[in-house]
């Protein structure tokens, strides 16, 4: 399901540099069961736990929020949630984690994107996680005539999918590293991925509409990516469910919302008189304004705490 998002004519939007993203909200079947992981596996720590809602992070602001429906089951072939991506502030900080996944013999898939390191996973309901590291200094990436270019700082060429060398990322721990720590405070949402039922159309609102900076659409790989102030990515999307795929239907899990942080009040005012400009439906809530893109999927416009 597609809801089109009007042609704008006004003059070209760009959305401040400073932006970032702030916490994904899920809705989930058990809550004690996904609060428990993400904190004993993960390493988040619990902020608050009010009624049938949790807020989990570090010891900042809120990463993750789990709202539970009892009965919630999982759907397929929707758009929602591709993964959401933990960024640790350092590699030794992502050799802690995935020494933490392989100490309790969680499944997950390290890998080298030669621009990050990172490991994929996925949580009790399935979920998708990413935990990685920027590693900008091991090479480039960009899209280039419609194809994912990678090369590493030596120039040779990569598929930006390469195995993760674990021995080499777990060097940074020392023997008074402990796995069981918290993950540090300088941990936030680096980007989120998403399923949508088209790619032009999310381009359209996250780019033209939202004024993310258009980092590429890559047609091999049927995706796109969006950032602020010239990041890799903030948000990427794909088709991998399926074109013209159906929203996600309100008795199941999954992706509530994500959150888009914007740097001052005038910044989201401007922002939300914009969307509204544009003839899309706005939600009030305490924390922001809550719009939906064209696979109507939710998101929470908001400002830095």
């Amino acid at each position: 399901m597609i809801t089109p998002i009007p042609s704008l004519n006004a003059m070209p939007f760009t959305i401040d540099a400073t932006t970032r993203l702030g916490h994904v909200h899920l809705t989930v079947a058990d809550l004690d069961r996904q609060i428990a992981f993400y904190r004993d596996v993960l390493g988040l720590k619990l902020h608050w736990r009010e009624g049938t809602t949790a807020g989990l992070g570090t010891d900042g602001e809120d990463l993750l929020r789990l709202s539970l429906l009892r009965g919630a089951r999982r759907v397929r072939g929707t758009s929602g949630l591709y993964h959401f991506a933990i960024l640790l502030p350092n590699r030794r900080e992502l050799a802690r984690a995935i020494a933490r996944l392989f100490s309790l013999r969680y499944t997950n898939y390290p890998t080298d994107h030669v621009i990050t390191k990172t490991t994929y996973l996925d949580d009790p309901e399935g979920n998708g996680i990413e935990l990685y590291a920027d590693s900008p200094e091991d090479g480039a990436a960009a899209v280039v005539n419609g194809n994912y270019i990678v090369r590493h700082a030596n120039g040779d060429p990569s598929d930006g999918r390469e195995p993760l060398d674990v021995e080499a990322l777990l060097s940074e721990l020392t023997p008074s590293d402990r796995l069981d720590a918290p993950m540090p405070e300088e941990t936030k949402i680096g980007h989120v991925h998403l399923h949508v039922a088209d790619v032009d159309q999310a381009m359209h609102c996250y780019h033209d509409l939202l004024g993310f900076d258009n980092q590429g659409l890559v047609r091999a790989y049927r995706m796109g990516m969006v950032s602020a102030g010239g990041y890799h990515h903030h948000i990427a999307f794909n088709t991998w469910a399926g074109v013209g795929v159906p929203p996600l239907p309100p008795d199941a899990r999954g992706l509530r919302y994500f959150t888009v942080m914007l740097p001052s009040q005038t910044a989201l005012s401007r922002m939300v008189e914009r969307v509204r400009q544009a003839g899309i439906a706005t939600e009030q809530t305490e924390e922001g304004s809550l719009v939906r893109d064209p696979s109507c999927i939710a998101v929470l416009l908001s400002t830095f705490k």
